[in-house]
């Protein structure tokens, strides 16, 4: 028997079955469940225009290259679909103010942070190495301004101190590729565009000969609130992306053939959560992969026998007579399902083993998920 992320397929199979199944295997599946990311690298924010005060000059911020970090919780919903919360930080020095009537040069840095919600799809395009996606966030940030600005022929002199507050959007497009050596791990490259609506105040104090307008003043010193347009930033980043429930590959499908042919024996897997006997959406899906099969050969029996792990609430006899009781009302459980999918009930053989025949040998009293099971034998 090969058991691949959970999936076992039979232990004997024809050689086009074998293929379906490996090429099944291989292929990575839609995001499913609870996910955790982060990336990190470069960040270029467009020059912002600075608006005119009737005391201050206007132009354009200036920004040199920046960092980005983001980390993000999400949830996959297995159809492609996923939802995430994100917190992410941008940090750049500030490069001058560029204007038409004075020639400055910069020093400082703003720093912005924030919380954003995004809806983003994953796309299947038939490589089971790479999975584009892309998608939209909206959310709220905080720039902080600590700048200063200083003229070449020293007629200005400007501070930019403050935080501000604002809404957040931004478009996502990246593309992630599965770690093939540890299940559920993914590379990620990723682009976004980020944007905060204007207007944004921060408090300036300037002292020079440069006024409002661009024009030329009395030497003095001004204050005022300095606000800039909308302003936007684009990232580029590398990161990892870690999926804690990921999907199992697609079932094999049946092997088409004109009329029933006999085969040898065929094993299919249903695991169990601990203490438990009903069936999961994934259980349910073997359960039916085994009936369908049943339906193409020509069987003479189905043996379902069912087990636990060496766990009880109770050990030594008692415990064991519980665990015997368990396995036999799993297979009992499996049974009915099979006679759901269609299977005659008077061609299955039902028998519990309890905590015996264990597939990974542990000690007593140890939680093992892969011997709490049930097997399916097509003969």
């Amino acid at each position: 028997m090969k058991l691949r992320n959970g999936f076992l397929t039979g232990s004997i199979l024809s050689a086009p079955l074998v293929v379906l199944a490996l090429s099944a295997a291989a292929s990575a599946q839609p995001v499913q469940g609870l996910y955790i990311a982060g990336e990190g690298g470069a960040t270029f924010n467009q020059d912002q225009q600075v608006r005119l005060t009737h005391n201050m000059p206007s132009g354009r911020d200036t920004w040199k290259t920046g960092a980005v970090g983001i980390g993000s919780i999400g949830y996959g919903l297995g159809n492609g679909f996923r939802v995430e919360l994100e917190g992410n930080y941008r940090n750049m020095d500030y490069r001058r103010l560029s204007s038409a009537t004075v020639s400055t040069k910069g020093d400082g840095r703003r720093q912005t942070s924030g919380l954003m919600a995004n809806a983003l799809f994953d796309l299947d395009i038939g490589q089971n190495w790479l999975f584009p996606y892309f998608g939209a966030g909206v959310g709220y940030g905080w720039t902080h301004m600590h700048t200063s600005i200083t003229g070449l022929d020293r007629s200005l002199t400007e501070e930019v101190r403050g935080t501000h507050g604002g809404f957040t959007y931004q478009g996502i497009f990246g593309l992630a590729f599965p770690v093939p050596w540890v299940v559920g791990l993914s590379a990620t490259a990723e682009y976004r565009f980020w944007t905060m609506l204007a207007p944004q105040g921060f408090h300036a104090t300037a002292l020079g000969t440069v006024g409002g307008r661009n024009t030329v003043k009395e030497y003095g010193l001004a204050e005022n609130n300095r606000s800039t347009a909308t302003d936007f930033n684009h990232s580029l980043m590398l990161g990892l992306r870690y999926e804690f429930n990921p999907a199992p590959p697609p079932p094999p499908p049946a092997e088409v053939s004109p009329a029933p042919m006999p085969t040898a024996a065929r094993t299919y897997l249903v695991f169990f959560d601990w203490d438990e006997a009903g069936l999961s959406d994934r259980a349910r899906s073997i359960v039916a992969v085994a009936a369908q099969a049943s339906g193409h050969t020509a069987l003479t029996r189905i043996q379902v026998s069912g087990y636990t792990d060496t766990s009880a609430a109770h050990q030594g006899p008692r415990g064991e007579h519980y665990n015997m009781e368990l396995s036999i009302k799993r297979a009992e459980t499996v049974k009915a399902e099979l006679i759901r999918d269609g299977v005659a009930g008077s061609i299955i053989d039902v028998q519990g083993y309890g905590q015996t025949h264990l597939m990974v040998p542990t000690g007593l009293g140890v939680r093992e998920p892969q011997n709490r099971r049930v097997e399916i034998v097509l003969r």
